[in-house]
């Protein structure tokens, strides 16, 4: 029985070695296991940083989201991991398309609108002389509409029954009081308040102080009483218009004199209706008249008109400038600068880097260098040079903002992308009536159409062979197409035509027409210098 129970002892003594050296072994192994995967995670290159939650929005280096996440690496060839539609274009490619880049940023847009104007009289300083009374104009002191006149001076003389009346009465009045000094009060308080309303008469008549204290001054000793009055200018300005004619007779209310006083003007600027909310009152214009020339004058944005002209469909914005010299004249023209914007940052990108397909707006997002992925944002605010994003987009992030495009207004995504050489048509968005093209793909097009799928013979020099199957070729004219001779990509029928073939050998190709502006080559050999064309 001792036997048996040390041979059992002994036995479990062995198993518990070799399952701790089992244990041991899986451990090493998952630990070989682990440093291997990082080993292989280190050697493989991080394209970019993604947002941990599915956002769009990228990153060239490690960093953190609002919830403090980490941001999680895409690397070379994780394309699962990648944006929908990416593409990878070769660095040479991108060098040979002029792709440039530039970060999205927080920026204020000051936008500018130019527009049309004219000097105008400011309304609350402009004044009418309209006697209140009937009379007869007896002399003029200023007798010509344009003449400058100071605040005081003499306008006219004139006569008035009327107002010789007035005058007795005061005078009778004034001489009464002061003859009734020593009379009871009620007679002294009559007596003053005929004075009074006789006084209270010639002040509803617009008679100036001083008039009326010449009359009362007015010696009486030999019984004669001043039978004409003298109107003088209530403010320094010009006279506008002149109506009053020595010896005429004029009835009451009727404007004899009108005077403006041009040390300030207004801008009436035409400002299109789809403009109006920008402007805002209290900014400073920028206003600048054709009669001097290089010359700019500030004024001051006073009003906003709250109605609009339906031949012109625009709203009349009121610029306040200074004329301290006379230079600006009433009814000259002006070229009027508004700003526009509430001053606030906002992240902005170049008006060049929006593909807009008329149904949504696109940006190509640079994710890595040579891999771009197409990006639907939504837009705000424009000024002349770039357009707020609302949504779509993150600071930093890094946006294609020329690569020698010529993309029209019907232009859509899948174009832009074949312009990449990268896209083939696909469906989901309208053909573009124009293709988009490179400045190195701008191809005249023939005088009459040719039929699809028509081959063209041709020759040139084989630039480049392109890592995604096209080539690049420097081509003599093509007279069958009625083409020029440039240079040019094309895609390859089958990636093999270019195999053995070297850049710079002078090739002889055809060419066929695959779809309406999308030329593709289906012949490709090599061929001497010396050979004939």
């Amino acid at each position: 029985m001792k036997n048996i129970k040390w041979i059992a002892i002994g036995v479990l003594v062995l198993l518990g070695v070799a399952a701790g050296g089992y244990r041991l072994g899986v451990q090493k192994s998952q630990d070989s296991g682990l440093r291997a995967e990082a080993a292989v995670q280190s050697e493989r290159k991080v394209l970019y940083y993604r947002n941990p939650m599915g956002l769009a929005d990228t990153s060239p280096v490690p960093k953190k989201d609002s919830m403090g996440m980490d941001y999680v690496a895409v690397y070379e060839g994780d394309a699962g991991q990648d944006e929908e539609g990416a593409v990878n274009i070769s660095v040479a490619k991108v060098q040979k398309l002029g792709v440039t880049s530039v970060a999205v940023t927080l920026r204020r847009l000051d936008k500018t609108l130019h527009v049309t104007g004219v000097i105008a009289i400011d309304e609350r300083r402009t004044y009418a002389i309209a006697p209140k009374f009937e009379g007869w104009v007896e002399k003029l002191y200023v007798n010509t509409s344009g003449q400058s006149v100071s605040k005081g001076q003499a306008l006219f003389d004139v006569y008035s029954p009327e107002l010789v009346s007035a005058q007795r009465e005061y005078a009778i009045a004034t001489q009464g009081e002061s003859a009734l000094s020593n009379a009871d009060s009620d007679a002294r308080t009559s007596m003053k308040q005929l004075a009074e309303a006789s006084l209270a008469r010639l002040k509803n008549w617009d008679i100036s102080e001083g008039e009326i204290r010449r009359m009362a001054n007015d010696p009486q000793a030999n019984g004669k009483l001043r039978h004409s009055l003298t109107y003088y200018a209530p403010v320094s300005g010009v006279v506008l218009e002149k109506r009053a004619v020595q010896g005429m007779r004029f009835m009451p209310g009727e404007t004899l004199y009108q005077i403006a006083d041009l040390s300030s003007l207004w801008v009436l600027a035409e400002v299109a209706e789809q403009d109006i909310a920008l402007v805002k009152v209290g900014g400073v214009a920028r206003v600048s008249i054709e009669a001097y020339p290089g010359k700019e004058f500030e004024g001051k944005i006073s009003f906003i008109y709250p109605t609009l002209n339906t031949t012109t469909r625009t709203v009349q914005v009121r610029v306040e400038i200074a004329n301290p010299g006379g230079q600006f004249k009433p009814a000259m023209y002006a070229n009027v600068t508004l700003p526009t914007g509430t001053g606030a940052e906002v992240l902005a990108v170049p008006v060049s880097a929006v593909i807009d397909s008329g149904k949504r707006q696109v940006v190509l997002v640079q994710l890595a260098e040579g891999r771009y992925a197409p990006r639907e944002v939504r837009l705000g605010s424009r000024s002349d040079d770039y357009v707020e994003v609302l949504d779509g987009l993150a600071v930093d992030e890094k946006v294609v903002t020329s690569a020698l495009f010529l993309i029209d207004a019907e232009s859509n995504l899948q174009a832009a992308l074949r312009g990449f050489g990268s896209v083939s048509p696909a469906g989901g968005e309208a053909a573009a009536s124009e293709k988009v093209q490179t400045v190195a793909q701008t191809r005249r097009k023939t005088a009459g159409s040719k039929a699809a799928g028509v081959g063209h013979q041709a020759h040139g020099v084989l630039d480049e062979v392109y890592e995604d199957g096209s080539v690049g070729i420097t081509h003599e004219p093509i007279k069958s197409l009625g083409w020029p001779g440039m240079s040019m990509d094309f895609e390859l029928a089958n990636a093999a035509l270019a195999t053995g073939i070297k850049p710079g050998s002078a090739v002889s190709f055809e060419i066929v027409e695959r779809a309406p502006g999308e030329w593709v080559i289906t012949q490709l050999q090599a061929r001497k210098q010396h050979e004939g064309h």
